[in-house]
């Protein structure tokens, strides 16, 4: 089987040829936002609509998410990692499906897509661990009959704002270790990549189905009026964990912070290597290549300045363009192309 009829085949399997509903609150609702297309990068193509929520369609997803951290919360830690492993187990079964159709999607190499998706079976492992291990430290109290003690409570829903460039790893990083602590997740996927976020949404619910915590993952697409800035402000929300620029961190800190709630950004850099005389030259130029070509150069961590010193600029300078000749570029499903058009 071709590539492209790799990728197909994975559009298929999460049936996203058609048009799908980008809300999902315990079950699927029928959306009625405004409709995203997302475009294959490589051809300019498109492979499939999804409808985001309306501001009404958040309230629902909002609702449910509550409701779902109030039983959630109840169930003990341990057993909160059961369901984090068993997502881990559909995620392993859905790797090579999910990370071609993220390659597909973002436009970024299929090594890429595959190890986006092995970074969320890693966190799975981790959080199913974490499950077992939320310690709290007991203290020897000054008063007769009384002992202190520290018991960690789940902060509520949590929600997930997440970036073009990594559509389903930030998501797993937040959502399951939110999880094992007894949150529940509200996501609002990028809009450039919403049909990586339906597929996730579908694994994890073959997991959750049946449980009775079917909407602690829960899935809000929408653009930034209809449900962004309701995410952003909802105060039912105590943490915001959102994933891109820094222009979209200043707008969502000052946001979170004016209802006193809690933020965390990891926002767009401003990298830089810094080459002095005694480096391995050789080493140098592979990793700076590495730094700033990987995923396109669309990294938080990705290199944008070199800092080089003046007796070497020149070797370094010679060792980067012959290293710049080689790059490959063109469909990220080829396993030849080391750069997709991201």
């Amino acid at each position: 089987m071709s590539a492209v009829d790799k990728a197909q085949a994975a559009i298929d399997k999460y049936g996203l040829a058609d048009s799908s509903s980008g809300v999902f609150a315990g079950q699927w609702l029928e959306a009625r936002g405004e409709v995203f297309t997302s475009d294959d990068p490589t051809t300019g193509n498109p492979i499939g609509d999804v409808v985001g929520g309306s501001t009404e369609d958040y309230e629902l997803v909002a609702t449910a998410s509550l409701a779902a951290f109030e039983r959630w919360r109840m169930v003990p830690a341990p057993q909160r990692g059961e369901f984090v492993r068993l997502i881990g187990v559909a995620l392993r079964e859905h790797k090579t499906d999910l990370g071609t159709l993220v390659s597909r999607e973002t436009g970024k190499g299929l090594a890429e897509g595959l190890g986006e998706v092995q970074e969320m079976i890693d966190v799975a492992d981790f959080a199913v661990g974490l499950s077992r291990q939320l310690y709290g430290l007991t203290m020897p109290s000054e008063r007769p009959d009384h002992r202190l003690f520290e018991q960690w409570h789940p902060l509520g829903p949590v929600g997930v704002i997440t970036a073009f460039n990594f559509p389903v790893a930030v998501w797993a990083w937040n959502a399951l270790i939110g999880a094992v602590c007894g949150d529940t997740i509200i996501w609002k996927p990028s809009p450039i990549t919403p049909l990586s976020a339906v597929a996730v949404t579908k694994i994890v619910n073959e997991v959750m189905a049946g449980s009775g915590h079917e909407a602690v993952f829960s899935l809000a697409l929408g653009g930034v009026d209809d449900v962004g800035d309701a995410l952003v402000n909802d105060p039912r929300v105590p943490l915001i964990s959102a994933t891109g620029s820094c222009r979209m961190g200043r707008e969502v800190g000052v946001a979170v912070a004016r209802r006193l709630g809690r933020s965390l950004l990891e926002l767009g850099g401003n990298n830089a290597v810094i080459v002095l005389p005694d480096a391995d030259l050789e080493l140098a130029a592979r990793g700076a290549v590495f730094s700033a070509v990987g995923t396109s150069g669309q990294r938080c961590t990705s290199l944008r300045r070199l800092l080089v010193h003046r007796s070497i600029s020149s070797d370094m300078e010679k060792r980067l363009v012959n290293a710049y000749q080689g790059i490959s570029i063109g469909d990220p499903l080829d396993e030849n192309v080391l750069m997709g058009p991201l």
